[in-house]
């Protein structure tokens, strides 16, 4: 009776220990991310509209005769 317990336990012991491993990687992935939306976030602002004026039209189609 002894082992079914402490089978138990180790089992519990390892689906904490790998809870905890996602837990951290899911914490690594959002830190990644936020490292790198600062600069999406600087080309959205005040860029954008910048860069909106500098695009160029196009030319209007020349009708055919």
């Amino acid at each position: 009776m002894a082992t079914t317990f402490l089978k138990r336990q180790k089992e519990m012991k390892r689906l904490e220990k790998q809870r905890e491993k996602a837990e951290r990687r899911a914490q690594k992935k959002l830190a990644r991310g936020a490292q790198s939306e600062p600069s999406v976030e600087n080309l959205n602002s005040a860029d954008s509209e910048s860069s909106i004026a500098n695009v160029p039209t196009p030319p209007e189609p020349v009708p055919h005769n």
